[in-house]
C-alpha cells in the first residue's frame, strides 16, 4: 500500500481502543500450537535451515527505520500504543517471576519505554500485594535501565520512568555494548523486524553477563492470517495473481532451537492469541501503520489498487466478521526465556549415573503387607 493511499486511510480511520467508544475490543487466549488456517497458502515462513548457517535479508532495515519514525512523530501517536502495552506489561510480569535484583538492565527495540513504565516502584509494590508469600527483599528489580532503538523520534518520545533510563540510538542488528554488561535482557514486539535473527540473539547472549536472563516478546506464528487470507483472495480475484503484504513470521517451533543455538539454556517458550477486532480493514491497516508496523519487505508491492482494498474488506467482512460486525485481526506473541550458562545453575546429571532402574518404578505402588504370620 503506497504511503499517499496510506496517510489518507489514517487520516480517515476513527480512533483507536483506548477512545473508540466500544467500537475496539480484546480478545485473548493461550495456545500451544500452531492452527491450520482457513484460505491460500500463507506466505514463507521466516527462518534458516538446520545447519543455521547463512544470514537472510528479507527487510528493508532503513524503510522501517522510517515508518517507525514516521509513527513516533504523531501526534495522536500514543492512541496506537495499545498492543505494546499490554504485550509490555506482560514481559514485565515474566520479569517479577523472577527473584532476584537487576543492576543494570537493558530494553532491546525499547521506543517508547513500553516495558519500563511497568517496572516501576508502584508495579513492584502491586506484585508485592498479588503475591504475599513473596518478601519485599527477595523480590526482583532493576536498578537502571538502557534503551535502545533504530527510531530517534521514539527514544526522544519516551515515557517517564521512576527507574532510571538511558536512551541509545541503535539497530537491533548491532548492539554497541561490550560483552559480559547487562544482567538482565529484555525486547518486546521488535525482534520480528531483524534479518539476522540467530545473529542478534547471539550477539544478546554475548552482553549478558553470566547466569544473566534473556526475556523477549515478539510477532510470529499465524499472526494477521484473516489480512493476508482476505488480500490473497482480492487479489487473486481481480488481478489473476497476489503479492505478498504480510511480512514472514518466525514460528514457536523454530525459536527454542534458535535459542539453543545462540548458547541459552534453561529456555521457556510459550505463545499468546490476541484478537482486537476493528470497524473494518481500512482501520486494521491505519493502526498497524500507526503502530509502525508497516510491511517492509523487500518484496512487497508499492500500492494496492482500490477495486482490490474493496474486494479485500468484503471478503474480510464475508470470511471472518463477528456477530456485533467488526473483524478481528489476530496476533500470536511469541515469549521466551533464555538464560547464558554459569555454574551455579542446575545442570543434568551425567549419563549413566542413575543408581535406580526404571524397571523397579512398578513396585513404588505396591503395598507392603506388614501382616504376615
Amino acid at each position: 500500500m503506497s504511503s499517499g493511499v496510506c496517510r489518507r486511510v489514517l487520516q480517515s480511520a476513527g480512533s483507536p481502543p483506548a477512545a473508540s467508544a466500544g467500537s475496539w475490543s480484546w480478545s485473548w487466549s493461550m495456545s500451544s500450537c500452531c492452527r491450520h488456517r482457513p484460505g491460500l497458502r500463507s506466505e514463507p515462513r521466516r527462518g534458516l535451515s538446520a545447519s543455521g548457517r547463512g544470514t537472510m535479508n528479507v527487510f528493508n532495515r532503513e524503510m522501517k527505520k522510517r515508518q517507525k519514525n514516521w509513527a513516533a512523530s504523531l501526534q495522536d501517536g500514543h492512541q496506537y500504543d495499545y498492543l505494546r502495552n499490554e504485550v509490555g506489561s506482560r514481559v514485565a510480569d515474566r520479569v517479577y517471576d523472577i527473584a532476584r535484583t537487576f543492576p543494570l538492565a537493558l530494553d532491546i527495540g525499547g521506543g517508547k519505554s513500553h516495558i519500563a513504565e511497568h517496572l516501576s516502584k508502584v508495579q513492584y509494590k502491586y506484585f508485592i500485594l498479588r503475591l504475599p508469600c513473596i518478601s519485599k527483599g527477595s523480590a526482583d528489580f532493576v536498578e537502571r535501565l538502557f534503551l535502545t532503538d533504530v527510531s530517534e523520534n521514539s527514544l526522544k518520545r519516551r515515557r517517564a520512568s521512576e527507574i532510571p533510563t538511558h536512551g541509545v540510538l541503535a539497530d537491533e542488528e548491532f548492539l554497541p555494548f561490550k560483552e559480559n554488561t547487562f544482567d538482565l535482557v529484555v525486547s518486546s514486539l521488535s525482534l520480528h523486524w531483524i534479518n539476522d535473527l540467530p545473529g542478534a540473539l547471539r550477539q544478546i547472549h554475548q552482553v549478558l553477563k553470566p547466569d544473566g536472563v534473556f526475556i523477549g516478546a515478539m510477532v510470529g506464528g499465524e499472526t494477521l492470517y484473516e489480512l493476508r487470507c482476505s488480500l490473497q483472495l482480492a487479489e487473486t480475484e481481480r488481478e489473476g495473481g497476489f503479492s505478498p503484504h504480510v511480512s514472514p513470521y518466525t514460528a514457536v517451533t523454530d525459536l527454542g532451537n534458535l535459542l539453543g543455538q545462540a548458547g541459552f539454556t534453561m529456555l521457556t517458550v510459550d505463545i499468546d492469541e490476541v484478537q482486537v477486532h476493528y470497524p473494518g480493514i481500512t482501520e486494521v491497516m491505519a493502526d498497524l501503520q500507526g503502530m509502525g508496523e508497516s510491511n517492509c519487505a523487500w518484496n512487497r508491492r508499492a500500492m494496492l489498487h482500490r477495486d482490490t482494498i474493496l474486494a479485500a474488506a468484503a471478503i474480510y467482512k464475508e470470511m471472518y466478521a463477528s456477530e456485533d460486525g467488526s473483524i478481528p485481526a489476530t496476533f500470536d506473541i511469541l515469549y521466551m526465556i533464555g538464560w547464558k550458562p554459569h555454574e551455579s545453575q542446575a545442570r543434568p546429571a551425567r549419563r549413566g549415573s542413575a543408581n535406580v532402574s526404571f524397571g523397579d518404578l512398578s513396585k513404588i505402588s505396591q503395598p507392603t503387607d506388614t501382616n504376615k504370620s
